[in-house]
C-alpha cells in the first residue's frame, strides 16, 4: 500500500516559496479544501501576512476555490486571528491563513481553520492530503462557479471585540512599545492599543515582508532594540509579535524580556480552574497553579493540540510557552493582539510587570540534543517508553503523549522528545536545584547514548 506524503506539520503547510510552498500545490489544496468541506455554496474566509508570496498564493487559491464553486471571502493582509474569528462570526465553512509566522522572509505555508475558529485537527488533515494525493478534486461548469467578496472592513468588528473582552481600563493608560516586525499585526496591534487608552510607540510597524528591520521570530536575539527602547524611554511594558501575529511576547518596564513560561503562568492565574499547556512548559505553572487551586493538564507540542484539549476539558485558558495563548472565552483561534491587551490589563490591575516575573519561581533548566538518524528516531523512542523511567525513582507521573515526560515528586522534571524537523533526540529538563538537573541530565545523556 503506497503511503500518502505529508504535507502537515505541527503549524500547517510550511516551506520555501517555490521548493516545498508552489502555486500548484497552493492550487490542490484549496481544491481538496472545497470538495472535504462541500464545494458549491461554501463559504471560504482567505487571509494573508506580509510576506512577498502572500498575494499570489492568496490569487491562486482563490480562484480555485471559485473553481469548485466556493464563495471567498477576503480579508486582505490581516493577522492570523483575524481569519479565525471571522471563520466563526462570519457563518463561513473554512478558513484559509497564508503565512510562514516566524519563518524568514522566503519561507510561506498555508493553515486551514474550521467553522468554530479551531485549526484543523490532525485527522481533517490526513482527509486533505489524501484528497490533494489521489487529485479527487470537482471542479464546476460556468453557472456554478463561486463568487469573491471583500470583507477586509470586518478587521474594525475584530478589534473592537478584542478590546471588550480584554477588559483594558481605557482610563488608566500605560505607555506601550509594540514591535510588529513589519509582520501582519504591523497596523492592527497598535490600532487596537490606542483605540484601548493607551500611549502608543511603534517599531517595525510598517508592512514588509522582507521584515528589513528584524527577523520575525520573537527571541532575545531579535527583540534587543525592542528591549532598549522600552527602558530608555521609560514605557511600562513592550510587546512583540511574530510575523503573523499570532504569539505575543512581553519585555518588562526595566527592559528585560519576559520568561515565557513565568509570563503564560501570569496569565493562566488570571484564568484560574484548569489551563492546557504542552509537556515542555515549566513547573513554575503547576506550583503558581496548585495555590489558587487551579490544575494543569499537558498536550503535545504544538497549538491545534492544546485547542484540542480546552475544548474537550472545558478548560478556561490554554497556551504555548513560545507566547502562542488561547482565549476560548473569545474564539479557539491564537490570538497575540488579544494576548497583548489582556497583559497589558494585567499591568494596569496587579503592578509592574517586573515585579509579577520576579514573584514566580526560577527553576534550574537545561535543553541538550543528541544526534539520531531519523530511520532509527521510533525505534530508539520505544526503548525510552519502556525502559528510560526505570532509571530513576519517586516519579509522580509519565506522560507518553509526546516523547516521554518524567514528572518527579518534588516537580522536578525531564522530557525526552524526537526532533520533528533535524536528526536528533532533544533532551529538555527542569529541576528545584542545579544539583539534581545535572543528575538528571547525566543519567538521560547517558541512558539515551546507550541505546544508540
Amino acid at each position: 500500500m503506497t503511503s500518502i506524503p505529508k504535507l502537515f506539520g505541527t503549524s500547517g503547510i510550511r516551506g520555501k516559496y517555490q521548493e516545498q510552498i508552489t502555486l500548484e500545490l497552493a492550487i490542490n489544496v484549496a481544491r481538496a479544501l472545497a470538495k472535504y468541506i462541500g464545494g458549491v455554496g461554501k463559504k471560504v474566509v482567505i487571509g494573508r501576512d506580509t510576506r512577498t508570496t502572500g498575494k499570489i498564493i492568496e490569487n491562486v487559491m482563490s480562484a480555485a476555490l471559485m473553481e469548485c464553486g466556493c464563495d471567498v471571502l477576503k480579508l486582505g493582509m490581516v493577522p492570523t486571528p483575524v481569519v479565525g474569528y471571522a471563520t466563526l462570526k462570519k457563518g463561513a465553512d473554512a478558513g484559509i491563513m497564508i503565512t510562514a509566522s516566524h519563518n524568514p522572509s522566503e519561507y510561506n505555508g498555508i493553515k486551514l481553520w474550521n467553522n468554530d475558529g479551531l485549526a484543523y485537527k490532525q485527522h481533517q488533515e490526513a482527509e486533505i492530503e489524501k484528497i490533494v494525493y489521489n487529485k479527487d478534486f470537482e471542479v464546476v461548469g460556468w453557472d456554478e462557479v463561486g463568487c469573491e467578496y471583500d470583507i477586509s472592513s470586518f478587521k474594525d468588528k475584530y478589534v473592537d471585540d478584542i478590546i471588550k473582552v480584554s477588559e483594558i481600563n481605557p482610563n488608566k493608560p500605560l505607555k506601550v512599545v509594540i514591535d510588529a516586525a513589519s509582520g501582519a499585526g504591523s497596523y492592527l496591534s497598535a490600532n487596537a492599543m490606542r483605540k484601548a487608552g493607551m500611549d502608543v510607540i511603534t517599531l517595525n510597524s510598517q508592512p514588509d515582508g522582507f521584515f528589513p528591520g528584524r527577523n520575525p521570530e520573537p527571541n532575545a536575539e531579535n527583540l534587543q532594540t525592542l528591549m532598549k527602547t522600552v527602558k530608555a524611554i521609560g514605557a511600562d511594558i513592550g510587546i512583540a509579535h511574530d510575523g503573523d501575529a499570532d504569539r505575543m511576547i512581553a519585555v518588562d518596564e526595566k527592559g528585560r524580556l519576559s520568561d515565557f513560561d513565568k509570563l503564560l503562568t501570569i496569565m493562566a492565574k488570571e484564568f484560574g480552574g484548569l489551563v492546557i499547556t504542552t509537556v515542555d512548559a515549566s513547573a513554575c505553572l503547576d506550583t503558581q497553579m496548585s495555590m489558587i487551586d487551579g490544575e494543569v493538564k499537558r498536550t503535545p507540542v504544538g497549538d491545534v493540540h492544546v485547542a484540542e484539549s480546552i475544548v474537550e476539558n472545558n478548560a478556561t485558558f490554554g497556551g504555548e510557552p513560545s507566547g502562542t495563548w488561547l482565549h476560548p472565552d473569545f474564539c479557539m483561534c491564537p490570538d497575540g493582539l488579544l494576548s497583548a491587551l489582556r497583559i497589558v490589563h494585567c499591568v494596569q490591575k496587579n503592578g509592574p510587570l517586573s515585579q509579577q516575573l520576579d514573584a514566580i519561581e526560577s527553576y534550574p533548566t537545561l535543553r541538550s540534543k543528541i544526534t539520531c538518524p531519523n530511520d532509527k528516531k521510533d525505534k530508539i523512542m520505544e526503548i525510552v517508553t519502556d525502559k528510560f523511567q526505570d532509571e530513576f525513582d519517586k516519579i509522580k507521573e509519565v506522560l507518553t503523549i509526546d516523547g516521554v515526560r518524567l514528572q518527579f515528586e518534588d516537580n522536578s522534571w525531564v522530557l525526552i522528545r524526537p526532533s520533528g524537523t533535524e536528526p536528533y533526540i532533544r533532551i529538555t529538563a527542569e529541576a528545584m536545584t542545579q544539583q539534581k538537573l545535572d543528575e538528571i541530565i547525566d543519567i538521560a545523556t547517558k541512558f539515551l547514548e546507550k541505546q544508540l
